[in-house]
């Protein structure tokens, strides 16, 4: 059977690959992603150049595309994006790119197709129902039930990183980039000069300052996933982005922070996990959606 391609466009790059049938990847690319505010080409164009250059190698079954910002994936349309990718909202990706080559193609949020991707060949194979975290520059999150994406009436459930906290914004006090502003901040040097992998390798070295950031980011962390588990009641959580890749700092230090705001009867019935397929989360969640999509067609 021919191969899948694959897409997944972030903010800073896009990921893009040839996917087996069976979720094998075959081969795999990266290219920074340019806005529609710079001299270079749109996402559209890029998408459009990706998917070229893949075919002039080998014929594909189909289009898989994850994407940053609030999607409607009927219309396979970018609702809303964030100032990090300027001129992005209102983007239409699904029916130009099936009107000019002729191949099924599917678009939906990055974070909703990683959290598909773990609850159907992932960490959350055997629960019922998962909510998905990813922590990294923002914070996304996706409630997948029953095997299906909980969207929403406008698309846009599970938007956590919005979520009003003491303080402020979610994303904006227990993200990765704040937890290098802290510490560059406190140490009066730019945020260039370090970054997450550094302060948790400082923070293992006895650094007081990058242990009392890291402990003050799994508080807010964990004050807003409570109030999520509680809203949700979700057989399982599964947690990933680039912060995650700290497991063994950040796991038991999550669990003990959940089990203080979550009364017992609900923190124990709750599995909590790590999502197991990291950068291509999104690329695999989005094939899930092609297969579906095809099969029905």
């Amino acid at each position: 059977m021919k191969p899948y391609l694959c897409i997944d466009i972030g903010g800073t790059a896009i990921k893009h690959g040839l996917f087996s049938e069976d979720f094998k990847c075959i081969a795999k690319k990266k290219v920074p992603t340019h806005s529609a505010a710079a001299p270079e080409p749109g996402v559209l164009e890029q998408v459009f150049t990706i998917i070229k250059d893949w075919r002039a190698q080998t014929e594909i079954e189909g289009v898989a595309i994850s994407t940053a910002g609030i999607v409607d994936p009927k219309a396979g349309e970018i609702i809303y994006a964030s100032e990090v990718m300027p001129g992005y909202t209102g983007t239409k990706m699904k029916t130009p790119v099936e009107n000019a080559f002729h191949l099924p193609c599917i678009v939906e949020n990055d974070v909703n197709c990683m959290g598909l991707a773990e609850a159907k060949i992932g960490a959350g194979q055997k629960a019922r129902s998962c909510l998905c975290i990813t922590v990294g520059t923002g914070i996304g999150g996706s409630f997948i039930c029953g095997g299906e994406i909980f969207h929403g009436f406008s698309n846009s459930a599970c938007e956590v990183g919005y979520l009003r906290v003491p303080g402020g914004v979610y994303q904006d006090l227990a993200s990765t980039i704040q937890l290098v502003k802290k510490i560059a901040a406190g140490r009066g040097i730019s945020p260039s000069a370090i970054n997450g992998f550094q302060i948790f390798e400082e923070a293992r070295a006895g650094a007081k300052d990058c242990i009392t950031a890291i402990d003050e980011m799994v508080d807010i962390l964990a004050d807003g996933l409570a109030n999520m588990v509680y809203l949700f009641n979700p057989e399982m959580v599964i947690l990933g982005g680039g912060i995650m890749e700290q497991q063994e700092y950040m796991e038991p230090r999550i669990q003990l922070a959940l089990s203080k705001r979550i009364i017992p009867v609900v923190f124990n019935e709750t599995q909590i996990a790590l999502a197991q397929h990291g950068n291509d989360a999104g690329m695999l969640g989005a094939l899930v959606l092609l297969q579906d999509h095809c099969a029905q067609t």
